[in-house]
């Protein structure tokens, strides 16, 4: 590698963490200046069922319509002229009838990007080949449904990579990995060889870091009050190297805010076991990761390391399982409570009843939940005597028909049922959607790349080589031996974000220095943090040391009741069970709470955003 490589810095810009992000992001990295690449991230285990209903309503489509309307075409007259190229899984399932649709767009602003997109993931026409040959799930052991709407493969970087080798301008692709966006460029510009682990480990960091937009430039993040700005909040550039080593930043005069507790926030967020990081093309071990704050707004990351990748890819599946009506009805007043849980039991039973009278069979699930009595706290709420509460009715049922009548029925609880019942926010009827999710050897697989109409079959390495014997653990901390003096909310001493996966949701608690890292461990041990979950149902409690960046990392399977696609809560996503956690009671010692109250002494900023 020359001085000049070794010097030189990519810089990646993350335009959308999400199909739906705001339109704000591109034209705020635009004016940055000096990109070098745009990356948007379309794709979730949730989206992939929109895009199949889409798909299925019109074959042209399935792909992410936002890219061509809000997000990437309305500019690409000023990212071509700033040399800017593209990187999206815009694709869905379709990435050939979105390159087809940028490029007709791309024709009528009279310009004419060399356009590639990748194929191969798309697993639908082989589902019947996979169920007789006894694919199940990985968790569950069911076996794959008789009608999926979408069945794809987690494909990897090496395609990106090359379609950036074929001088290719915008590249699209359909499933991949969320942090394939930014290591495909890497790989590029770089030259890191398949084998180059350590490398490919940090190249995935980097776009695990940047893939989620301004979750990284403090959006979500604990300390709310310290981030200002967010109606202008920046999303994320990394400044990446060779070595793999990036900066994180923002564009200049955003708001927003990158410090060493936002960006350990996002190093974690949505990751089970940090050192057995699965991703097509290579298994990264984050343990050691270190943060350095190096300026303002700028965040040094380096340490992550890499094993040989898994002979596999993961497959996700989306089906459709009977229909869902969720009603949200607000009861104000004295014993709303009260009367939001007698009003449901009232609906339930007649709509039960009406079921039975037109033989539509009985309600697959019911289920209530009072908003504003924090339900979501368990044994551990003080707000049941709200006098405003929203109380959401969830019922699951075979057939449409069977929703239809109980999102119809509910309507009538504003006249018939409890006093202060006010105009309900609308009753949503929609598929049940849930996921399967599988391994399929690499080898079965063909990825073909089309740069403009020029078609090739990526060849990517087969054989894996990954095994568990490989990983080392860190050693813990060492024990405190004084943890008498007072007991403090884990918040006083720690950042934290959770993130779902499935039927599982995981939690990192991140020490906000170095010292408060073992009484933190001492008090949240894996059955200590079940109890606290424990009106969730968890199975188990997981718990990883992550001492690059004093940190735990917690996964609390089998918690989500069914997940994000079929959980019937306010919170199925898990975007709250960190918010749960830091009120966790830890005792400390002198010295602690000694440090702690110097710190109190010394508040820092309070934005707010007025208009």
């Amino acid at each position: 590698m020359t001085g000049h490589e070794r010097d030189r810095i990519v810089r990646i810009g993350g335009a959308s963490a999400f199909f739906l992000d705001s339109a704000t992001a591109v034209p705020q990295l635009l004016r940055d200046g000096n990109l070098d690449y745009l990356i948007f991230d379309y794709l979730a285990e949730g989206s992939m069922a929109m895009f199949a209903a889409l798909a299925a309503a019109d074959p042209t489509k399935g792909y992410g319509w936002d890219f061509l309307t809000t997000h990437a075409v309305p500019h690409l007259r000023d990212i071509m002229a700033q040399g800017i190229r593209i990187v999206a899984n815009a694709g869905g399932l379709n990435p050939r009838g979105l390159a087809a649709a940028v490029r007709e767009a791309a024709a009528q602003l009279g310009l004419r990007p060399r356009i590639a997109f990748v194929e191969g993931d798309d697993l639908r026409k082989r589902a019947d080949m996979l169920r007789q040959r006894g694919c199940v799930d990985m968790v569950s052991g069911a076996p794959l449904p008789e009608r999926v709407g979408s069945l794809n493969a987690y494909l990897g970087a090496l395609p990106i990579a090359r379609a950036l080798d074929r001088g290719a301008d915008i590249v699209l692709t359909g499933r991949v990995v969320d942090s394939a966006l930014v290591l495909g460029p890497l790989i590029h510009e770089f030259g890191w060889a398949p084998d180059d682990y350590d490398r490919l480990a940090a190249g995935t960091l980097a776009g695990h870091l940047l893939e989620c937009g301004p979750q990284v430039t403090g959006g979500t993040f604990t300390d709310w009050r310290a981030v200002p700005d967010w109606a202008e909040i920046g999303y994320p550039i990394g400044e990446c190297h060779a070595d793999g080593s990036l900066v994180v930043t923002k564009p200049a005069g955003t708001g927003g805010l990158v410090s060493i507790g936002t960006v350990a926030e996002q190093l974690l967020y949505e990751v089970a076991d940090p050192q057995c990081y699965f991703v097509p093309d290579v298994t990264c071990d984050f343990s050691a990761v270190t943060l350095e704050q190096v300026g303002p707004d700028r965040v040094r990351v380096a340490g992550a390391r890499g094993l040989p990748p898994t002979a596999s890819y993961k497959i996700c599946g989306t089906w459709q399982d009977g229909w869902r009506a969720t009603a949200y009805q607000p009861i104000i007043g004295l014993e709303a409570a009260a009367k939001a849980e007698r009003q449901a039991a009232a609906l339930l039973k007649r709509t039960g009843t009406m079921l039975r009278e037109r033989n539509f069979g009985d309600w697959r699930r019911r289920h209530v939940e009072l908003l504003g009595t924090e339900a979501s706290q368990g044994e551990r709420r003080t707000a049941a005597d709200s006098r405003e509460v929203i109380c959401k009715i969830v019922v699951d049922h075979d057939d449409r028909a069977g929703a239809e009548l109980f999102a119809r029925e509910q309507a009538s609880a504003i006249s018939a049922m409890s006093v202060g019942t006010a105009i309900g926010f609308g009753t949503a009827v929609t598929p049940l959607i849930r996921l399967f999710s599988s391994l399929i050897d690499k080898a079965e697989l063909s990825i073909t790349l089309t740069v403009e109409d020029d078609s090739e079959t990526i060849a990517v390495p087969l054989s894996g080589g990954f095994t568990p014997e490989a990983i080392e653990r860190p050693s813990p901390p060492r024990e405190p031996t004084d943890t008498s003096a007072t007991v403090v909310p884990l918040i006083d001493l720690a950042w934290a974000r959770s993130g779902d996966k499935g039927n599982l949701f995981n939690v990192a608690v991140i020490a906000r220095t170095p010292a408060f890292l073992p009484y933190i461990r001492a008090a949240l041990t894996p059955p200590a943090v079940a109890a606290w979950y424990r009106h969730f149902g968890p199975s188990r409690v997981d718990r990883y040391d992550v001492p690059g960046c004093h940190a735990l990392n917690f996964v609390v399977h089998d918690a989500l009741d069914g997940g994000i696609n079929s959980s019937p809560r306010l919170d199925a996503a898990a975007k709250g069970m960190a918010q749960l956690l830091l009120s966790f009671p830890v005792p400390i010692s002198a010295a602690i709470a000694a440090s702690l109250e110097r710190n109190a002494a010394q508040p820092g900023p309070d934005f707010a955003d007025k208009p």
